[in-house]
């Protein structure tokens, strides 16, 4: 017990040995986000880095000599406890709203970090350090708030479609010039005033983190989830410049560079712009639907009968009024190169499971069977990567947008079970839209395609599917997809 209390005594950490462990330990991290970024092996680069964070908070204890201070261990086991708790008892389909919550609370634990260090600093001569914390706290709150508001779209406790208030515009640029008003106005206050200029920035941020999640529609929330995720790391950094812990800077910064990162690469993948996102101006408000030009409101091409919509029993559905029915079990059976795109909507039924029961009788039909993954499907990074390997889907069937793309042309069979608008061909020709110019499955390019979908509504984007009315080679299920897939397995 007395090792344990004159740890600093013993200088059991060097300055160069704790500086050498830093680097160490952020490499790790790294390393562990290299590994994250296969399907193979992301399980192995997620307890790496899990691995390294726990190392740090370790050495910081012992440098800081704060190992002594026995207040703070009921409070560690406690997080310990519901963090373990937390992650034996969510579902797979809650793992977004989950990932956003986590998000908010590491913005929070470093702007009560920084809130501290200010109210410390405050008064003296340590400007930088001053600044630093209050920037800290800012991006806190305003990743804290905006997290909940994800959190509570993702859940549905909140709507999912953008909710634009009245000058909403002004508020959200009111509040973003008054954020760093406060913070210099707060730099040359007296002491007096410390409470009072900390608790104008906490809430003026929190302000603008609700005002500008709450104009995101769910469809971009994998965007919005990657932007806050970074904006936590961002925090983090800015908050150990506050508490000159270069640990916590490393770390942060790596995880505030990979989530802006990424957040680059969805954007791309949706052919969108950060601030159009974040300002609403993606999605169509209310029910409107957009009809690309050619094409007529109840879906048929101009010049053409539209034909290829029929729905009936999982057995038999109608690809064309001319040819008649489609046997989907004969189909199924003579698919040899078959591609699944699973989508948002086989999240919401639970799916995924009958997914990789159909793909094995096609597989014991001696089929080849791979998954196309949309860059943006779902409702957060990785989304359906994370639901098929819960199912038991093999990492080497699981294929990026680009790396599957060109092959649907020369696939026998693609299966769509609950994806719209990442397979939209509207998004290459229907200017004017919201979907248009972003890269998509090329879908339509298969021969014949199975559709599991709830409805023939539009997606998010409110753009109609030209493929739905396609005069052949399109068998469309509709229903819950728990539902019908259970249907056509037992069928097969």
């Amino acid at each position: 017990m007395q090792i344990l209390l004159n740890f600093s005594t013993f200088h059991i950490l060097s300055d160069g040995l704790y500086y050498a462990l830093c680097v160490i330990l952020s490499l790790a991290v790294l390393l562990g986000l290299h590994f994250m970024s296969r399907v193979k092996t992301a399980k192995l680069g997620n307890q790496v880095s899990a691995l390294a964070i726990a190392l740090g908070i370790i050495i910081t204890l012992v440098k800081k000599d704060i190992l002594p201070l026995w207040a703070i261990y009921p409070g560690m086991v406690a997080g310990l406890i519901i963090g373990l708790r937390v992650a034996s008892k969510v579902k797979m389909i809650e793992m977004p709203q989950l990932v956003a919550l986590l998000n908010g609370i590491g913005g929070a634990a470093s702007a009560i970090v920084a809130s501290f260090a200010f109210l410390s600093l405050h008064g003296g001569s340590d400007i930088f350090g001053r600044l630093t914390s209050l920037v800290a706290v800012s991006v806190g709150m305003v990743t804290l708030s905006g997290s909940v508001v994800a959190a509570g779209k993702l859940h549905k406790v909140l709507t999912q479609k953008p909710v634009i208030l009245r000058h909403h515009q002004l508020y959200s640029t009111v509040l973003f010039f008054i954020l760093p008003l406060l913070i210099v106005v707060s730099l040359v206050g007296n002491d007096a005033g410390g409470v009072i200029y900390l608790s104008s920035v906490v809430f003026v941020s929190l302000a603008f983190g609700l005002v500008f999640a709450i104009r995101v529609g769910g469809a971009d929330m994998p965007i919005t989830i990657s932007l806050l995720n970074s904006l936590s790391g961002v925090a983090a950094a800015i908050a150990g410049f506050a508490v000159t812990d270069i640990l916590l800077v490393s770390i942060g910064a790596i995880v505030g560079a990979s989530g802006l990162f990424l957040t680059r690469i969805m954007c791309r993948a949706m052919n969108r712009s950060l601030p159009d996102i974040l300002l609403g101006r993606t999605s169509l408000q209310g029910s409107s639907v957009v009809t690309p030009a050619g094409q007529r409101a109840d879906g048929a091409i101009e010049g053409e009968q539209g034909e290829g919509i029929q729905v009936g029993d999982p057995g038999f559905a109608t690809d064309d009024e001319t040819s008649g029915p489609v046997d989907v079990r004969e189909l199924i059976s003579r698919a040899k190169k078959v591609i699944i795109v699973p989508g948002y909507g086989m999240a919401l039924a639970h799916a995924q499971h009958l997914v990789k029961q159909l793909a094995g009788k096609l597989k014991s039909n001696g089929a080849d069977v791979r998954y196309a993954i949309h860059p943006v499907a779902g409702r957060m990074p990785g989304h359906m990567d994370v639901l098929l390997i819960e199912a038991g889907v093999p990492f080497e069937e699981v294929y990026e947008m680009d790396d599957i793309n060109d092959d649907f042309r020369d696939a026998d069979l693609t299966i769509v079970v609950g994806a719209n608008d990442v397979l939209n061909p509207s998004a290459r020709n229907a200017e004017g839209t919201p979907i248009y110019g972003m890269p998509i499955l090329n879908v339509d390019e298969c021969s014949n395609v199975l559709i599991f979908n709830y409805d023939l509504q539009p997606g998010y984007s409110g753009v109609e599917n030209p493929l739905y009315s396609r005069k052949k080679g399109v068998t469309i299920i509709q229903g819950d997809a728990s539902v019908t897939l259970a249907e056509l397995l037992s069928n097969l």
